[in-house]
């Protein structure tokens, strides 16, 4: 596993990647991907830079996750790029053409990624690929 299992410890990740960014230093691959999701997020840079890494992010709280949100960015690209589920490649570049902006289409697809998976820890199940992609094409 990349990050492992904690929490505070991946957010710290993502706020080094960040620092490290602004301050110009030598970025790793995966560095970089996390810098790159981070800058398109003008609205999370506070979150990302600030002292509370350990945040809760609750709806209750009326606040969205910032790390989630990112890290679904994050696990869509990887999709797209590795072609898996099979065909994501596909569905994603004709939904990306249909779209202004390529961030806004990444938006749209991460609202099926997160759907797909809170349908399966509801359910105590793996997440059904074949039912992300209908989604995803539904979308074009």
């Amino acid at each position: 596993m990349i990050f492992g299992q904690d929490r505070l410890e991946l957010r710290k990740m993502y706020a080094e990647a960040w620092r490290k960014a602004r301050e110009g230093e030598i970025l790793s691959p995966l560095e970089s991907q996390i810098a790159e999701v981070i800058a398109e997020h003008p609205e999370y840079h506070a979150a990302v830079a600030g002292e509370d890494l350990d945040a809760s992010f609750t709806p209750e709280e009326g606040r969205s996750n910032p790390f989630l949100h990112m890290g679904l960015h994050l696990a869509l690209r990887d999709q797209v790029a590795t072609d898996r589920p099979p065909g994501i490649r596909e569905v994603f570049n004709r939904l990306a053409a249909r779209s202004s902006e390529r961030l806004d289409a990444e938006h749209r697809a991460i609202d099926c990624l997160a759907e797909i998976l809170w349908e399966a820890q509801r359910e105590l199940r793996a997440p059904d690929e074949m039912e992300y992609l209908d989604r995803l094409k539904r979308l074009t």
